[in-house]
């Protein structure tokens, strides 16, 4: 599956004036939706960045949901770059949630945390792997389409957690479909726990150790993509197949790695999830991440540095939108979520909408 023509813009335009004219386009949509319904635009507007940005606790929430963005983004792009389309992030990080419950029940009163945290971490990654790894066969043997094929998974997920939570984890005699509590040592250290640990206090979020481990993912993301044997075989059969095979590469192998990397990298939420945040599994802890993430990847052009920035901006749209329906009652939790699809819309199904018109008077400068 391949994607897009070759642009006419600069790389460095095509990573900011192009997503930049994108979000002020969707911004200037959702202002016009906005003053509709009978609000002030630019007041929502600032209401918004003041709940993602203007206090601490506001800051960490936005952090928090930004470092599954990263994850799940992280996730899309190591599978665009081999020219496939994972939208099954979303079960991948779902089933990577069940192999952390697994690998906590069996282990969190026997193992101390130093120990349990790097299983549950690798627990996560190849239960998420495995679950993309099926597609990744399917499509590399079978020529079955990646996209059909992750979206079914998604639902088979779904089902087999509901019912694995629903009868076989729940915790006993418990009428909510979620397992018992993790035990403390298979708790991610909190944010400002760490803080306080070197004199620094922060207010009590969410935000946990994960969000280094993000940015860890990052840093290697990109070194492995586009300074390593194996990224350079990536990128070849992503960009042209029969050039790749002509190469003598196994490309049926790239997209199968491929795609288990993708896994991995998405099940790496489920960690902020579970083991940073909720400290047990229940059956919407995922709450759409793996679709987020798939907008996250596009805006930020499946580079780790603009997916840490399309992150960040989902994460603020995430906070900032919670802050803002709790303030204007016309604001609804639909509302922010019409917010966060006119940006998908725009940096996504239509991102190169502008682009002859940059084309032109870049040509024109010339």
């Amino acid at each position: 599956m391949k994607f897009g023509q070759p642009s006419t813009l600069p790389r460095w335009a095509q990573l900011t004036i192009l997503p930049a004219l994108n979000l002020i386009a969707a911004l200037l949509v959702t202002g016009l939706v906005t003053w509709i319904i009978g609000e002030n635009p630019l007041e929502c507007l600032q209401l918004l960045v003041h709940g993602a940005f203007g206090y601490g606790e506001g800051i960490g929430y936005t952090l928090f949901y930004t470092t599954d963005f990263i994850f799940t983004g992280l996730a899309v792009a190591a599978a665009y770059h081999a020219g496939l389309f994972n939208i099954g992030g979303e079960g991948q990080a779902y089933i990577a949630g069940l192999g952390i419950t697994l690998a906590v029940f069996a282990f969190d009163k026997i193992l101390p945390f130093w120990l349990l945290m790097p299983l549950c971490v690798l627990a996560a990654m190849a239960f998420g792997a495995a679950w993309a790894f099926i597609p990744a066969w399917l499509q590399a043997r079978r020529g079955s389409h990646i996209v059909v094929t992750t979206i079914m998974f998604n639902f088979i997920s779904y089902s087999v957690m509901l019912y694995l939570i629903g009868h076989q984890l729940i915790e006993p005699g418990s009428q909510n479909p979620t397992t018992r509590e993790f035990g403390h040592n298979a708790w991610m250290p909190a944010m400002q726990s760490m803080f306080a640990a070197i004199g620094v206090s922060l207010p009590d979020t969410p935000l946990n150790g994960s969000f280094f481990l993000a940015l860890i993912a990052c840093v290697l993301f990109y070194l492995v993509v586009w300074h390593s044997r194996w990224g350079y075989e990536l990128r070849t059969v992503g960009t042209n197949e029969s050039a790749a095979r002509y190469a003598g590469m196994n490309v049926q192998m790239v997209i199968i790695f491929a795609m288990c990397a993708s896994g991995a990298l998405a099940g790496l939420s489920a960690v902020n999830e579970l083991l940073g945040s909720s400290h047990r599994m229940d059956v919407m802890f995922t709450n759409g991440v793996g679709f987020v993430g798939v907008a996250v990847a596009l805006m930020g052009r499946n580079h780790p540095v603009g997916i840490v920035l399309s992150a960040l901006l989902f994460g603020a749209l995430t906070q900032g939108g919670l802050d803002l329906s709790f303030t204007k009652p016309l604001i609804t939790r639909e509302m922010v979520l019409l917010i966060e699809g006119l940006v998908i819309l725009f940096c996504g199904g239509l991102e190169n909408l502008f682009e002859p018109f940059l084309a032109s008077l870049f040509k024109r400068g010339k």
